[in-house]
C-alpha cells in the first residue's frame, strides 16, 4: 500500500529493557498476540500493547433476547430507526450522504447506534439505511487520506465515524475499511503537528484512541502507536485533572467563562478549557481515557485511574442513579439537578471499555445502575420523544427557568430535540452498545458474563463454535439461566460477575451446586462444556432504604433504583413531523418523606411489551410514606430535599416503580422520624 504521508518522529530508541519509545512515551514490549481481520474474530492485543483481562466480542456476536429484544424493537420503531424520516439533520441532505445539510457530528452519532441496532435485530430496512451512510463515507476518501464532508475538516466528528467503521468491519469484513482508516491515520499523523486537536477533539481524543488500538491489533502498523502517543500529547489530561480536583461545587456560568459570550455566541478563546473540563459529556467520554491509554502505557496507575474519577464525581456531583449531575455542566449533588442524555450513553460506552481493560466487577455494577435506571427514564415508552436533561426528583417537565447550570428552559421537555439536538443524534448507541458488551472474551480463552440481560452469544472458543443462550428477566428478577451449546466438547472457563449488592450468590451447573462466590468479583467455572450444559444463577438481595450523602433516603433493590410516580398530565406543545414536543405537569401530590424503619414489600408482575412501563411495571416496592408540609417547587423544579421535613399527615402505603418507568417522580426523599 502506498501512503501519501510519511511518519513524523520515527522510533527514537530501544531501551535496554526492551521498551519502545514514541514521542518520549516508553511502551514495554510483550509476547506477540494473534490478530485477525476476519469478521467476527475475537482479537488480542499485539506487541507492545498491554494484555487485558477481557476483550469486547465483535459487534454482532451478542444478540438481544427476551425483554431486551423488545426494548431494541421499540427503539427501531421509534426515533432510533426512523429519525432520518423526520429530522433533516440526518435526512437525505446530510453532509454524510454527500448533501449540503448538517456535516458535523450528527450523522456519525446517528449511525453509531443505528448500525449495531440493525444487525442485532437483523432488520433489512435498517441495514439499508446504515449502508447508505457507510458507502458514501468509504467513497469520500481523498488522495491525501482525509474523508467525510469537505465542508467540515474538524477531527472530532471523524472520531465518531471511525467507531462506526470498526463496528461495520466486525460485522461484514468489508475490505474497504482498513485501507481508509490506515490512510486517514497516516494523514492525521502528518497533519496534527500543524493542525493540533482543539475544543471537542482535544477533550475527546480517547474516543479515537479506541479506534487506533483496534486497527493496530489488525495491522501491526507501528505508525499507529506513534499516532496514539501524539493524540495523548495533544489531548486533555483527564488523569491530571482528577489528581487535585478543583470543581467541587455547582458550576456557575461566570466560573467557566460562559457569562460573556462573543458576538457569535461562542465562548471567547482562552476561556474554553474550564467550560469543557466540567462539561458533562466530556467527562463521560473522559472516563475511558486512562484505561484505554493503559493499553499503550502498560501502567497499572493508568488502568485504575477511572476509579478515582468516579469516586470524585460521586463525592461532589453524584446522583442516586449511578451518574453525576451535568445540565450541561457539573451541577452538585442536588437530586433536582439534571443529567444530559448524551452523558448517560457516553458514560455507559466508556465504562464498557473500562470494564474490559480492568476486569473490575464494580464497573459492571455501575453500568447496570446507569443502564437500567437513567437510560430508560429519559424516553417516552415508544421512544419517539426524549429529554435533554432528566432529574431524579423530577416533579414537572415544562418550559421554565429550572435549576439548570447552563442549559435553557426546554431542557427537560420530552420531544424531538429539546434544548439541543446532540442527544437526538447520539442516544441511539445506548441499548445496542450495552447489548454488545453483555459478554466478553477472557484473556485465558474463555468467556465472561460482564453485564446481565437476556441474549444469545455466537462466538468461537479455542477453535470451537460456541452458542450461549441467557434466559432471564434481570434486572426485574435476580435469577439467570445460561445454556451452553458448544459444537463439540471443549474445556474453557466461564466467568460470572457477582454484583457487590448480592447478599448471596447461588450457582449450579447441571443442578450441582458450585463453590460460594464472593460479591464484587467474578466467579470462575472451568470445565469441559458439552451441549446441553446449563448454568443457573440466583442472586439474593432484599429491598433497602439507603441513606444518601445529604441525609435523604433512596429505595433500591439489586441494580434497580425505585421512585414514587407522580400522576402525570401531558400537554402537546407542537407537532414535530412524526413526533411532538410535550410538557408534563403533576396532577397529584408528590411531597412525601420516607420512614427508613417502615417495612418494604416487593410485588412482582410479568415483564410486558414495554419493559420499563409505568402502566404495567414488572416489579414494585410498597412502603409507607408521609406527606411533607415544607417542600415545594421553584422555577418548575422541586426544591432541595428538606433536611428537617415537617410531617403533615398520616402515613400512606404507596407503590414505588423502577426509576426508568416513571417520568414524573421523587427518588430522593426527606427522611422523617417516627
Amino acid at each position: 500500500m502506498n501512503f501519501v504521508c510519511s511518519r513524523r518522529a520515527l522510533l527514537h530508541a530501544t531501551t535496554a529493557t526492551g521498551a519502545l519509545v514514541w514521542l518520549g512515551v516508553a511502551i514495554p514490549t510483550r509476547a506477540a498476540a494473534p490478530a485477525s481481520n476476519a469478521p467476527g474474530a475475537v482479537g488480542r492485543n499485539r506487541v507492545p500493547l498491554a494484555p487485558q483481562p477481557f476483550q469486547l466480542l465483535p459487534t454482532g456476536a451478542v444478540k438481544p433476547a427476551g425483554w431486551l429484544k423488545r426494548q431494541l424493537a421499540i427503539q427501531a420503531r421509534g426515533m432510533g430507526g426512523r429519525l432520518d424520516e423526520t429530522w433533516p439533520d440526518v435526512g437525505p441532505n446530510s453532509g454524510w450522504l454527500g448533501g449540503t445539510g448538517e456535516s458535523w457530528e450528527r450523522g456519525p452519532y446517528f449511525l453509531d447506534g443505528l448500525l449495531p441496532l440493525a444487525w442485532q435485530l437483523d432488520d433489512a430496512a435498517l441495514k439499508a439505511k446504515a449502508q447508505r451512510f457507510i458507502d458514501w463515507t468509504l467513497q469520500s476518501a481523498k488522495p491525501d487520506g482525509m474523508f467525510g464532508p469537505r465542508s467540515n475538516d474538524d477531527w472530532w466528528p471523524r472520531m465518531v465515524m471511525l467507531k462506526v467503521l470498526t463496528q461495520y468491519h466486525e460485522l461484514t469484513g468489508d475490505p474497504r475499511v482498513i485501507p481508509l482508516m490506515t490512510n486517514y491515520f497516516v494523514h492525521q499523523l502528518g497533519a496534527l503537528p500543524a493542525r493540533p486537536l482543539k475544543d471537542w477533539g482535544r477533550f475527546r481524543w480517547q474516543d479515537q484512541l479506541v479506534s487506533v488500538v483496534w486497527l493496530y491489533n489488525r495491522t501491526g502498523d507501528a505508525r499507529l502507536l506513534e499516532l496514539a502517543a501524539l493524540l495523548k500529547q495533544q489531548g486533555f489530561d483527564w488523569q491530571a485533572l482528577f489528581a487535585d480536583y478543583p470543581y467541587r461545587t455547582k458550576t456557575t456560568k461566570a466560573s467557566i467563562g460562559l457569562d460573556k459570550p462573543d458576538v457569535a455566541g461562542e465562548v471567547p478563546q482562552g476561556l474554553k478549557d474550564p467550560a469543557l473540563a466540567v462539561h458533562g459529556v466530556n467527562n463521560a467520554q473522559g472516563l475511558k481515557a486512562s484505561p484505554v491509554w493503559s493499553v499503550i502505557s502498560g501502567d497499572a496507575a493508568d488502568r485504575q485511574a477511572v476509579h478515582r474519577q468516579l469516586a470524585t464525581l460521586d463525592r461532589y456531583h453524584g446522583l442516586p442513579i449511578g451518574i453525576y449531575s451535568a445540565d450541561e455542566h457539573l451541577a452538585g449533588r442536588s437530586p433536582s439537578q439534571g443529567v444530559e442524555l448524551c452523558a448517560i450513553v457516553e458514560a455507559m460506552y466508556s465504562l464498557e471499555h473500562a470494564l474490559a481493560i480492568t476486569g473490575d466487577a464494580a464497573l459492571g455494577d455501575r453500568i447496570e445502575r446507569i443502564a437500567y435506571n437513567a437510560l430508560p427514564a429519559t424516553f417516552t415508552d415508544d421512544m419517539w420523544a426524549h429529554q435533554y436533561d432528566q432529574q431524579p426528583n423530577q416533579v414537572q417537565c415544562s418550559r421554565a427557568k429550572g435549576p439548570w447550570t447552563t442549559n435553557g428552559p426546554d431542557s427537560n421537555l420530552f420531544g424531538l430535540e429539546p434544548h439541543f439536538g446532540c442527544c437526538t443524534a447520539n442516544f441511539h448507541q445506548g441499548w445496542p452498545k450495552l447489548t454488545t458488551s453483555l459478554w466478553m472474551a477472557s484473556a485465558e480463552d474463555g468467556l465472561a458474563a460482564a453485564i446481565y440481560a437476556p441474549c444469545e452469544v455466537h462466538t468461537q472458543v479455542r477453535g470451537v463454535a460456541v452458542q450461549l443462550r441467557e434466559s432471564t428477566d434481570y434486572p426485574f428478577r435476580n435469577t439467570i439461566v445460561i445454556a451452553v451449546e458448544p459444537q463439540r466438547p471443549v474445556k474453557f472457563p466461564i466467568q460470572l460477575r457477582i454484583p457487590a449488592w448480592a447478599e448471596t450468590a447461588i450457582i449450579a451447573v447441571n443442578g450441582l451446586p458450585q463453590p460460594a462466590a464472593r460479591a464484587g468479583s467474578f466467579a470462575r467455572l472451568d470445565r469441559e462444556w458439552r451441549r446441553g450444559d446449563r448454568i443457573e444463577i440466583a442472586f439474593v438481595s432484599t429491598p433497602r432504604a439507603v441513606p444518601g450523602p445529604d441525609g435523604e433516603t433512596i429505595f433500591e433493590q439489586g441494580p434497580l433504583v425505585f421512585a414514587l410516580p407522580i400522576e402525570e398530565r401531558w400537554s402537546k406543545l407542537r407537532q414535530r413531523g412524526l413526533t411532538a414536543d410535550w410538557e408534563v405537569r403533576p396532577a397529584g401530590t408528590w411531597a412525601y418523606a420516607a420512614m427508613r424503619s417502615s417495612p418494604i414489600e416487593r410485588v412482582e408482575r410479568p415483564v410486558g411489551p414495554v419493559p420499563f412501563s409505568r402502566r404495567d411495571p414488572p416489579v414494585v416496592l410498597v412502603t409507607s410514606l408521609r406527606p411533607v408540609g415544607n417542600w415545594s417547587m421553584t422555577d418548575g423544579a422541586a426544591d432541595p430535599v428538606p433536611t428537617q421535613p415537617i410531617i403533615a399527615g398520616a402515613a400512606k402505603r404507596l407503590a414505588l416503580l423502577p426509576y426508568g418507568a416513571a417520568k414524573l417522580r421523587v427518588t430522593a426523599f426527606p427522611t422523617g422520624q417516627i
